[in-house]
């Protein structure tokens, strides 16, 4: 078997959010009791599940959190709501107002993934993805914390060779609710010409770049104190300032290494030597898409998970990969990025550590077994689905004296 190996997921620490008291409308809650008589805490988490294989990923997801409250002493309460293509199917809108006041009213909300070819070409307002980008917005969550980790496990997945891959451990620190997805004017028009354009705007204002900075300075000094900022200085007066401002706060961080890089040439150095970097700090866009370069190199988007975090308030925790339709309702999706999403949620969002650790521990223990699914099979392991590979991960959970990991 593979070396032994631990998920760090490290970040700055944010405030603690308090369990709030179940919204009015909730008729979905479902109540998991702890073996303890009288737990001492208790949280209410929103469910997403979304589209494609969303539901499918957050039913393993939600069975994992189940299992570690219960030994660890402390009660959870699930509210499922629709969101996405399914909200809009249900109720004609991608994120409905009693979605978002689930979401803000809870301590966690857990999204599984939204979208799909049945509505790409519908209006803008009516896509899924306009809905994420709403909840975004609605809970003001502006970090978007993404960790890419090779696992000794699974480095042989990696279209890259093992000698570049091998050891690779970075956290890509995005900026989440400014930048070009928001920006204004925008929209579409005619030009002197009498052309159709379209067109968006790339704006940062001072604070917003000041608040992903620190976030991004302190999750560096967490991890292994290398901070690389990533813009397009050379061309864009928003990563002019973005670059202005960065460099401003590096003397309240002295000891972070700061360099700066520009995005195209960081997006050749994530192939190139991917082992450069520690933690990346970069606008919306440009962290959407190196983000996501980051994935492949731990060789599947179905490995990843996400935090996105804001000042006060319930965080938002998914999986990065989309809602792979083609493969929805087969069980065929990989779990596991949800499941670790669920781990950045009992630690990021509700402060329960061990919890977390446990999650991260069974994820090991089960690919240290043997079982993969289909984006990361290969010769010599045992190929499941979905719903087992969720069931090999409980059983690691629950195991009194886990295997090795």
């Amino acid at each position: 078997m593979a070396a032994s190996s631990s998920l760090q997921f490290t970040a700055t620490p944010f405030n603690q959010f308090h369990s709030k008291q179940v919204p009015k409308h909730a008729t979905k809650w479902g109540t998991i009791r702890c073996s303890a008589a009288s737990p001492s805490k208790s949280y209410n988490i929103t469910l997403l599940p979304g589209d494609g294989i969303g539901p499918e990923v957050i039913s393993v997801a939600k069975n994992a959190l189940q299992l570690v409250a219960s030994i660890e002493g402390f009660e959870v309460a699930f509210e499922e709501m629709p969101m996405g293509g399914a909200a809009l199917d249900a109720v004609g809108v991608p994120l409905p107002a009693e979605t978002l006041n689930s979401a803000k009213k809870s301590d966690a909300t857990l999204l599984g993934a939204i979208g799909g070819y049945k509505w790409d070409k519908n209006e803008k307002h009516l896509k899924p993805e306009t809905g994420l980008l709403q909840l975004r917005e609605g809970l003001q969550v502006f970090a978007n914390l993404r960790p890419a980790t090779v696992l000794p496990q699974l480095v042989d997945a990696s279209t890259l060779k093992k000698e570049v891959a091998e050891g690779v451990d970075l956290m890509v620190v995005r900026e989440l609710t400014g930048g070009i997805y928001f920006g204004k004017p925008r929209g579409f028009s005619t030009n002197e010409n009498g052309q159709e354009i379209g067109f968006n705007t790339e704006v940062y204002a001072a604070y917003e770049i000041d608040r992903i900075a620190r976030i991004a300075f302190e999750t560096a000094r967490k991890r292994r104190g290398k901070l690389c900022s990533v813009d397009k200085a050379n061309v864009l007066e928003a990563s002019m300032l973005w670059r202005k401002i960065v460099t401003a706060l590096a003397s309240e961080y002295p000891d972070v290494e700061l360099s700066h890089m520009y995005v195209d040439n960081a997006a050749m150095q994530l192939v190139r030597n991917p082992k450069q970097f520690d933690t990346i700090v970069t606008n919306n866009i440009f962290g959407d898409i190196l983000s996501d370069e980051a994935s492949m190199i731990t060789g599947s988007i179905g490995m990843l998970p996400s935090a996105s975090l804001g000042a006060a308030g319930p965080g938002l925790f998914e999986p990065i990969h989309g809602s792979a339709p083609d493969i929805a309702g087969q069980d065929k999706a990989n779990p596991l990025a949800t499941m670790l999403s669920a781990a950045m949620l009992l630690k990021y969002g509700l402060g329960e550590e061990k919890a977390a650790q446990r999650i991260e521990a069974a994820v090991l223990d089960a690919l240290n077994r043997g079982f993969r699914t289909g984006d990361i099979h290969s010769a010599g392991h045992k190929l499941v689905g979905c719903k087992e590979m969720g069931e090999e991960v409980l059983k690691s959970i629950d195991s009194k004296t886990p295997a090795a990991v």
